[in-house]
């Protein structure tokens, strides 16, 4: 319904993508298993050309054969049945087509274990970026929130009742400063993916001459991973992820329980637009911010779906394990994407979230939120703070129940304050005046600003400059399969040497 009578318009075309609309099937899971699978391949090949592992023209018939399989879509092995699993059934598929010299080679140096493990490396790739690019747009609508409305008074809230005198840009500054934290964290599990494990074979490497170094460079990877254990046995990477996902997703959840409660008739507190709630199929009357509760949902993925993984993995032996390679694996993907759609909606939120400045300066009013700059006046007078603080205690029970219009009339009736009104102490001054500890003051809040909003710059720099590296070694590995198909320009080939040899010129 584009107009409930209630609501003036639909949902965002965005949260109806992603939460109410029907979804196409994704493209096949096998393919895109084999656009993986392939992509190595490619660079393997090439690889072993240069070597002179193989010759030239087998390894550009090799090399033909696969990107026709990539042009058409890999719709040559729709139907072929996969007793052995699907990459076997891929290579019998060039073994049958191009026969055994040609095809067969294609496993020299190389297991399906060391394959498999680089193959997830490079599927992390894409929700790493997509989670490190959302998380960049959520700090960026964060901080620029948080400067707009750096002024405008609320209660901070503890134990669900009004506490102390802030802004919502102190707020909103203190979730940028949380979640940029959150982006260092999930940047620093990301550096797990500049390995690559292609050439640990099996478990214990190959003595066929490779150059893992040169497959390394060109699926866009910093370096081999340097002991052929650790590249098959681990999956630590993965983990390190959906940890930081996890954590993340906790303040996810609590963020979006804020904007859930202030936003009700009974805070009203924050206003947000059409576009991110609904109405009910029943209850004409009803605005409900349904796509926070999809936050709270969807940011819950990723602890489960690290307790699944761990517990898959725990009780395994450190070496290639089905249960570590393939069953914990399984829980990972879904797990990232549901944090990634997570957090692109609560950045929409945020973003169209509006602040209602009266019902928050009545609620910092009304809920005695300058009591403690009151009890902290009266130890700059010399009170010692417990008796200090008993003293504003009793006055705002004056002012509950009536006795009393105000904190300052009942510390006055007590004696304990001059008759003079101290509007030093009211909420809209105490913000202003909370300059230290971190504030809301106007200096404090610069303080505070100024770093992640630089912080957050460099996190967006740093995964332009990743993409980059990753387009470029697609673009080296395009020209490279490109000479070796044309075998029109003398390949660099090293000739075949003791392993030794090669790693004594690594080193």
């Amino acid at each position: 319904m584009t107009d409930s009578g209630r609501l003036r318009s639909a949902a965002s075309p965005e949260i109806r993508r992603m939460l109410l609309e029907r979804r196409d099937p994704p493209r096949p899971a096998w393919k895109s298993d084999l656009d993986r699978i392939t992509h190595v391949d490619r660079a393997h090949v090439v690889m072993l050309a240069e070597r002179g592992i193989t010759d030239g023209e087998t390894a550009a018939a090799l090399l033909s054969a696969i990107e026709e399989l990539r042009e058409r879509d890999f719709e040559p092995l729709a139907d072929r049945p996969t007793p052995r699993g699907l990459y076997l059934a891929y290579e019998g598929h060039l073994i049958e087509a191009l026969g055994d010299e040609v095809g067969g080679i294609l496993q020299t140096g190389r297991s399906r274990n060391d394959l498999n493990v680089t193959c997830l490396q490079l599927a992390l790739r894409e929700p790493y970026r997509r989670l490190s690019a959302e998380l960049g747009e959520l700090g960026g609508v964060l901080v620029d929130r948080a400067h707009r409305y750096r002024e405008v008074l609320m209660p901070a809230y503890t134990h669900f009742q009004a506490a102390v005198p802030i802004t919502y840009g102190h707020y909103l500054l203190g979730l940028a400063q949380t979640f940029e934290r959150d982006a260092r964290a999930l940047a620093q599990a990301g550096e797990g993916l500049d390995r690559c494990p292609l050439g640990a074979g099996s478990i214990g490497g190959t003595t066929v001459p490779i150059d893992p170094a040169r497959t390394a460079e060109l699926l866009g990877f910093g370096e081999p991973v340097h002991n052929s254990v650790d590249a098959i046995a681990n999956r630590d990477t993965a983990l390190r992820m959906l940890t930081c996902a996890a954590v993340l997703g906790v303040t996810l959840d609590r963020a979006a329980l804020d904007l859930l409660m202030w936003s009700s008739a009974e805070f009203g507190l924050i206003t947000v637009p059409d576009g991110l709630v609904g109405s009910s199929s029943m209850m004409p009357q009803k605005r409900n911010a349904f796509v926070l509760e999809h936050v709270q949902g969807k940011s819950a993925a990723a602890l489960g779906g690290f307790m699944a993984a761990a517990s898959a993995m725990r009780g395994t032996p450190f070496t290639n394990s089905i249960a570590v390679g393939t069953e914990a694996m399984t829980h990972v993907m879904p797990a990232l994407e549901a944090t990634v759609d997570a957090v692109k909606i609560l950045r929409l939120a945020y973003e169209g979230a509006t602040p209602v400045p009266e019902a928050m300066a009545a609620r910092a009013t009304g809920g005695l939120t300058h009591a403690t700059a009151t009890a902290e006046w009266l130890v700059r007078q010399g009170v010692p703070f417990r008796r200090a603080h008993h003293q504003v205690g009793e006055a705002a029970l004056a002012v509950v129940e009536g006795q009393a219009d105000s904190l300052w009339a009942a510390l006055h009736a007590h004696g304990h304050a001059p008759a003079e009104s101290a509007d030093d102490l009211r909420p809209e001054a105490v913000w202003q005046a909370a300059e230290f500890g971190g504030g809301a003051g106007p200096a404090s809040f610069r303080r505070g600003l100024e770093p992640v909003a630089s912080r957050w710059a460099e996190h967006r720099t740093r995964l332009a400059k990743e993409i980059a590296h990753w387009q470029d070694a697609d673009g080296r590995l395009r020209e490279a399969v490109a000479q070796v198909r044309a075998r029109t320009a003398p390949l660099t080939r090293i000739p075949s040497a003791d392993p030794k040899e090669i790693l004594d010129d690594r080193l």
